[in-house]
């Protein structure tokens, strides 16, 4: 499975780069091909490419706040691919979100 993801929060430091461990790190355990884009102080960083995103199975968006660059995931969203929740929650229970995304 390939999974694409974002993280992004108000101050763009401590929980953006921590839910992207948590993606990352639950993703690999699972066996799976991950990816995570992450908007924080430092701008955007591991920028995710459309092809990326058009071959991803799952696009987990762990963010709190508007992204930059969002339209790029209009046909994800469209086919119901597109699974948001709040870094927080990622960062704390990365198996259960992943599970809940996997179920899209």
């Amino acid at each position: 499975m390939k999974i694409v993801g974002v993280t992004a929060c108000p101050t763009g430091i401590a929980h953006t780069y921590m839910a992207q461990e948590a993606i990352e790190k639950e993703g690999k355990k699972r066996g799976y091909e991950v990816k995570v884009e992450t908007q924080g102080s430092m701008g955007i960083e591991n920028e995710l490419e459309q092809e990326e995103i058009d071959e991803a199975d799952i696009v987990i968006m762990a963010v709190a706040i508007g992204i930059d660059g969002e339209e790029r995931f209009e046909e994800k969203e469209n086919e119901g691919k597109v699974f948001t929740v709040d870094p927080g929650e990622v960062i704390q229970q990365p198996a259960k979100v992943l599970d809940e995304a996997e179920k899209l």
